[in-house]
């Protein structure tokens, strides 16, 4: 319920502070005193869009702050989902800055305008001259059917099932699409993996190659500097190993009379030894190597091989085509692994659809179950308000496809005249009949939901005399199981209210600001026979007013 509300800085509003009480509450005012000033002020709250141009000349911010009891509303678990603290009296506060930017809080916690919008979604309804329209819209009279038919438990289920259909769905199309892509580029990544596997390619062999055809064409340079190490080590005459024996032998002979001759000699036979063996090892080298032109070309033919498949898939080495070559391999295994998981992911959205189908069919069942009793009751206050020839249909039809909301197309279906076909009641209803068939809509919402606060801003455009004395109790009626605020200019609603409060502008040296004070039981008739018949009322009006304060 709605307690109090509190607007500084707004519009023509310097500060206003309204409490309210429970049951039915009565604004009324002329024609500009700021009644929508007020209903703006208050859509800061519900988290509409702000606009700088709302604050005050010469003023940082607006202030909007309402305060709420929410006991019993089961809040608790909403607000410690998103961290902020509950208590069973929730306060709410919009500041607007005149940067353009706003902020809005719970408790004085900081929040987002969507969780304000959520919270407050589940406090107060407000239906504004201009909410007539959504009964063009397919959207809410399917969400009016929803309400009376108690559906949240099995819309809940239903949409987790069909965002699971929507995502399986979503799955199958993306994989049957790379299927089709793959399958076409098959031939080709098959015929870039065999090119590659057919290579046999091994890490590490250009180099190889690369070194061993840089020897075949050296071959003649490397033998004349080999056979020239060899010369040196072995000639005859000059040759270092030649040399070597004879310095051994010389050392030999004077050991017996220098006895670290005996040292050098093994130091140098040592020398020898070594010598020898890389004499060897060159000589068997030497040997080796030759120029084998058939070798050459075998080499050339694989390194050009290599460079072509390097040049075409633009790398530099064999390691980074053995990695295109598994890559190949890998793209062809998933191809050929399609068919195998498209069929799973149909067998899963045949499941899934199946369920989908049970919920969906469990929804409508629930939803035509009331039709009945929508018609009946609608019919009832309609023609409560005036007329005895209305017919109110729940027109319900199939959808091929399944929706976020179902298989169910919702259409309500009006005439006002005797005998005349029921047709879409946007197309023929009047703007007073509009009216009226929203109230009743509203009314029927009211038995069926927990929402705790109602606002009519001028629902009663249109109608007049004794329809609108049966339309304040309707909104009286209401206002036994909810808090009803209506806003107003016929007499006939304002005398049914349990609180009447009255807007009004007054004006200072510097500026016209607007004023909300709550009438006393005494002030109401005055302010109920203006509205018969305008200021300074006859003695009529304002008896006509205490009367209609008896009813």
């Amino acid at each position: 319920m709605l307690k109090s509300l509190e607007i500084q800085n707004y519009a023509l509003i310097e500060h206003l502070s309204i409490d309210f009480d429970s049951g039915l509450s009565i604004l009324t005012g002329e024609t500009g005193a700021g009644k929508s000033i007020i209903m703006g002020a208050l859509s800061l709250i519900l988290g509409q869009r702000a606009d700088t141009k709302a604050i005050q000349d010469g003023k940082a911010k607006c202030v909007v702050e309402a305060v709420f009891d929410v006991k019993d509303y089961g809040l608790e678990e909403l607000f410690q989902h998103n961290d902020v603290d509950y208590d069973s009296e929730l306060i709410v506060r919009r500041e607007v800055l005149d940067s353009g930017k706003s902020r809005a809080f719970l408790n004085d916690t900081p929040v987002s305008l969507q969780f304000l919008k959520e919270v407050t979604s589940k406090l107060i309804d407000v239906h504004s001259q201009h909410a007539n329209l959504l009964l063009s819209n397919d959207d809410f009279q399917l969400d009016v059917l929803d309400s009376v038919a108690q559906t949240k438990e099995l819309k809940t289920e239903y949409r987790k099932m069909f965002e699971t259909y929507r995502s399986v769905l979503k799955q199958l199309k993306e994989i049957r699409d790379t299927a089709l892509r793959e399958q076409e580029e098959r031939e080709y990544i098959q015929f870039q993996y065999a090119q590659l596997s057919e290579m046999k390619l091994v890490q590490g062999e250009q180099e190889e190659l690369e070194r061993e055809l840089d020897m075949l064409n050296h071959s003649e340079e490397i033998k004349r500097a080999l056979s020239f190490v060899v010369d040196v080590l072995d000639n005859e005459q000059q040759g270092v190993l030649s040399s070597l024996k004879d310095v051994i032998s010389n050392l030999r002979k004077i050991i017996s009379y220098l006895p670290v001759a005996d040292a050098l000699q093994e130091r140098v036979d040592s020398c020898k030894i070594e010598l020898q063996d890389i004499e060897n090892e060159v000589m068997h080298t030497l040997n080796a190597t030759d120029f084998d032109p058939n070798k050459k070309n075998e080499i050339e033919e694989r390194l050009n091989l290599i460079y072509s498949l390097q040049q075409k898939h633009r790398v530099s080495s064999v390691g980074e085509l053995l990695s295109l070559q598994q890559s190949f391999e890998m793209r062809l295994q998933a191809i050929d692994s399609y068919d195998e998981q498209i069929n799973a992911l149909e067998n899963r959205l045949s499941d899934v659809k199946n369920q989908l189908d049970l919920s969906a069919s469990a929804l409508t069942d629930k939803r035509r179950s009331v039709c009945e009793e929508i018609e009946r009751n609608m019919e009832c206050k309609l023609q409560l308000l005036g007329m005895p020839n209305a017919r109110f249909v729940v027109d319900f039809t199939s959808k091929e496809e399944f929706s976020a909301t179902g298989k169910d197309d919702v259409a309500f279906l009006f005439s006002a005249n005797k005998n005349a076909v029921p047709k879409n009641l946007t197309n023929i209803a009047s703007g007073g009949e509009m009216s009226r068939v929203m109230l009743s809509l509203k009314s029927l919402i009211a038995t069926k939901s927990l929402l705790p606060t109602i606002i009519f801003d001028e629902i009663d455009t249109g109608v007049s005399g004794e329809i609108a004395h049966r339309m304040g109790e309707i909104m009286r009626s209401m206002s036994k199981t909810m808090q009803v605020i209506t806003i107003t200019h016929l007499p006939q609603i304002a005398a049914k209210g349990d609180a009447h409060y009255k807007v009004y502008k007054a004006d200072t040296d510097l500026a016209t600001y607007t004023h909300i004070v709550r009438l006393k039981d005494a002030e109401r008739p005055q302010e109920i026979a203006e509205l018969l018949s305008g200021k300074n009322p006859s003695q009529a009006a304002l008896d006509n007013a205490k009367e209609l304060l008896s009813l």
